[in-house]
């Protein structure tokens, strides 16, 4: 960064290296583009599509999300962090426009597939680079700092969304497409290819596939509990919308709920981390993870816009605090040679929460009702907050062995 810049960074990101900056501004230039997603159901429409129809279009789109990180994390071991990082781009670039111009709902659900899987790819390489490019101390800011990108990105998206979507839907799929572009031209041309991160040849024990996470025991017992944390969270995705229209609100409201969330994350995310920084990262996640839960579960208690902007303000500060860090833990349990797909297991297990939410959420919802998804909500996030902070001194054993080694 230019020597004149420091003084305008939070202090929370002082000193991390010029890759990291670099993948946060792609970040916030492909994020910018995430706007065929939110209005997809409304294009579907436009185009005929409604009812049954449109569920299939939305669940390839869902089913997606479950392959490109299984296959991503393989390739950034495999191939590399930046060639799979630009298949991704471009692969989800192109499928938008196959997308648009699909003459059938089962083209469009293959469209949409695809899309969700290159672009869900792009992640785990973009994760594992970030972990080759700081030392354990610094990953959970370097994770921090993407995830606001992330935040940043969306939160101008969805100003930005509304405003093309009424000019024509031609123009979300070509900005989506076209900050793909961008990105991956930004990956191609200021991104090196970090070193020493191949497999190892002395006998390739781990082989390329998964079986390396499998078989450590403390992953297996870290990435159900952050699945379960982040199943709560995809609920404020899901869940609240259906709450808000049950209660007889304009979809405005849900759209300012939405903007509160963005503006608390952008605006304090940089100074939470910094002060945060002091603490133990598990014991950290595990009290955000309990914000968030309890933010979900004051949703079956709000009946108007002030109750639902409170619970809105709890799990947007659980977000807030929890930023970067079960990314950095997953990222300091990896070897080396297997940072991609340890954060592709991390990774799909996002997609696997998401899922679940738009899934088991929905039918809880819907069938045993409201107050049973938020009290299974708050039990759960709880209940997984205080077993993760049970393995602290599990996970603070084997950093210690790994910076022995």
């Amino acid at each position: 960064m230019p020597s004149s810049m420091p003084s305008l960074v939070p202090s929370s990101f002082r000193g991390l290296p010029p890759v990291v900056w670099t993948i946060f501004a792609g970040t916030i230039v492909n994020r910018l583009g995430y706007l065929v997603t939110p209005f997809l159901v409304f294009f579907l429409a436009s185009r005929g599509v409604a009812g049954a129809e449109t569920s299939y279009v939305l669940g390839a789109l869902g089913a997606g999300n479950l392959l490109g990180p299984a296959v991503g994390g393989i390739l950034a071991d495999r191939i590399g962090r930046r060639p799979t990082m630009l298949i991704g781009l471009v692969g989800a670039s192109a499928a938008q426009g196959a997308l648009f111009l699909a003459p059938g709902v089962w083209t469009m659900a293959a469209a949409a597939m695809l899309i969700s899987a290159a672009g869900s790819t792009v992640s785990p390489a973009a994760y594992a680079l970030l972990a080759d490019a700081v030392d354990s101390e610094r990953r959970r800011r370097a994770y921090a700092l993407f995830g606001w990108g992330v935040n940043i990105g969306t939160a101008v998206a969805g100003i930005l969304g509304g405003y093309l979507a009424a000019q024509g839907y031609w123009l979300l799929f070509a900005v989506d497409a076209g900050s793909m572009l961008v990105y991956a031209l930004v990956v191609a041309v200021r991104l090196p290819e970090p070193r020493g991160t191949k497999p190892a040849r002395n006998g390739q024990k781990d082989g390329i596939g998964y079986g390396v996470v499998l078989r450590d025991r403390l992953a297996r017992l870290l990435l159900p509990l952050f699945g379960v944390q982040l199943f709560v969270y995809s609920l404020t995705e899901v869940a609240l919308p259906l709450a808000i229209h049950d209660s007889g609100l304009s979809p405005a409201v849900y759209g300012a709920m939405a903007a509160v969330n963005a503006v608390l994350v952008v605006a304090l995310q940089p100074f939470v981390t910094a002060w945060l920084s002091r603490f133990p990262q598990l014991a950290v996640q595990g009290a955000g993870s309990t914000l968030i839960a309890l933010g979900v579960a004051l949703t079956g208690l709000a009946d108007g816009i002030a109750g639902y902007a409170v619970s809105v303000v709890v799990w947007s500060l659980g977000e807030v605090v929890v930023a970067g860090i079960a990314a950095g833990v997953v990222a300091n349990l990896a070897p080396a040679h297997a940072r991609g797909r340890y954060q592709g297991a991390f990774s799909w297990t996002w997609g696997v929460a998401r899922f679940a939410a738009l899934t088991l959420g929905v039918a809880t919802y819907t069938t045993l009702g409201p107050s049973v998804l938020w009290w299974t909500a708050l039990v759960a996030g709880t209940a997984t907050s205080l077993a993760t902070v049970a393995l602290t001194a599990r996970v603070n054993a084997r950093a210690a062995h790994e910076l022995a080694a």
